[in-house]
């Protein structure tokens, strides 16, 4: 039989904080990012208790792997307690980065102190409700779900994420239905992690499953007041009532444009009276970088790439020697570098490497096309006579044996 979180006593409209994918302990490009993400950590919590939110909603990937770092448990451990000392109510739900069992371990224990951790599916149907002057707030959560492994338990058609996010809904709808009292109006809000149809997605997501098998149409939660989504790393709206908070920083390259931040929520007896994004600041820049290397060490419009994490890609006709190093004298945290030849020229000179063997007449020959295949870039002349006497060593060794 499913029970009921304690009921939150609250006076006037609701106001809720929706965030996830914080993704604690996770390096980009080797780097740790801790200091980073205690930094943006640090500006949630200080909205939450600037724009006095009752309850904070993180949609799931609290962590980054099922066995989190110590200083990523550490990390979360503390961002919980303050925001607890905001006075606000924190929800969280599992996402496809976390371990359920490990995030959900003392969920009970922990919901008398106002963190209610959403892992499984016997606590998908205790709703955190909040009661307000003049309505409720019934917040569901829906844990990440491994199609093949609940779809017997939720009586899903098939292995799929729709089939088993659509089965785990209709069982929220039926329990929904027994929270009206005639009382008060109750606004209900999902939180689930998944990839909805429409949504936009980055290179730092983990695919959940190949082909279209994880997207979930989002008429699904039409039922919801607002649904509160997590896995996608961009901020977005899917519809007006189905949002992605987004990851709070940036993981990959490919979110170099993405203005990151959260989700401000207004509940009314009428359901939802607002959504407003709330931006936070990005501790350190990425910047995409692409031209030909004596062009970006002089340009003095890149100047705000210096203190950036950057990919760079070069263009110059052939790769240039001590690439890296070179550029890492302006751009020390460049962590991606990439050659693209102007024209496709190289690109069309590698295709043909095969052929270019096949009409090979030296060994001399053979040797500096290998070389030139492998790294892009010629032998010099210094390096040419170093092929050649090595080459021609090597032929009075197997003479005077």
């Amino acid at each position: 039989m499913s029970k009921l979180s304690p009921t939150l006593h609250m006076v006037g409209n609701m106001r809720l904080l929706h965030t996830s994918d914080w993704h604690l302990g996770r390096t980009f490009h080797g780097a740790s990012l801790i200091d980073a993400q205690r930094s943006v950590l640090q500006e949630i919590i200080d909205v939450t208790a600037n724009q006095q939110v009752d309850v904070v909603l993180i949609a799931g990937d609290i962590y980054d792997r099922a066995l989190p770092h110590v200083d990523a448990v550490q990390l979360c451990n503390w961002a919980l307690s303050e925001l607890r000392a905001t006075g606000a109510t924190v929800v969280i739900t599992s996402g496809n980065h976390d371990s359920a069992s490990r995030l959900g371990f003392g969920a009970e224990l922990l919901d008398s102190a106002g963190v209610h951790i959403i892992a499984d599916l016997d606590r998908m149907l205790s709703p955190v409700v909040c009661d307000a002057e003049d309505h409720q707030v019934a917040i569901y959560g829906i844990p990440y779900l491994e199609p093949r492994m609940v779809m017997e338990r939720l009586g899903a058609a098939k292995a799929s994420h729709e089939s088993v996010v659509q089965a785990a809904i209709g069982e929220i709808d039926e329990h929904l239905a027994t929270l009206h009292n005639g009382q008060k109006p109750i606004v209900p809000v999902a939180m689930a992690h998944l990839f909805a149809a429409g949504g936009i997605g980055s290179d730092s997501e983990r695919e959940l499953s190949t082909g279209n098998l994880d997207v979930v149409p989002v008429e699904l939660f039409e039922h919801f007041g607002y649904a509160a989504l997590g896995h996608l790393h961009g901020r977005q709206k899917v519809r007006d009532h189905v949002r992605y908070s987004g990851s709070p920083l940036a993981y990959s390259f490919s979110e170099v444009n993405q203005t990151k931040g959260m989700w401000l929520i207004d509940t009314t007896a009428q359901g939802i009276g607002s959504v407003q994004e709330i931006l936070v600041s990005v501790p350190k820049k990425l910047a995409v970088l692409k031209g030909r290397l004596a062009d970006l060490l002089n340009d003095p419009e890149l100047e705000y790439a210096t203190e950036a994490w950057c990919q760079i890609t070069l263009t110059d006709p052939e790769r240039p020697a001590e690439a890296m190093n070179a550029l890492r004298t302006r751009f020390p945290d460049t962590v991606v570098l990439n050659f693209a030849p102007e024209g496709g020229e190289k690109a069309s000179q590698t295709s043909s490497y095969a052929q270019r063997m096949a009409k090979a007449t030296s060994t001399e020959e053979v040797v500096g096309d290998f070389l030139e295949h492998v790294r892009e870039r010629a032998a010099d002349e210094a390096e040419r006579d170093v092929i050649t006497e090595v080459i021609r060593a090597t032929r009075e060794a197997q003479v005077s044996q």
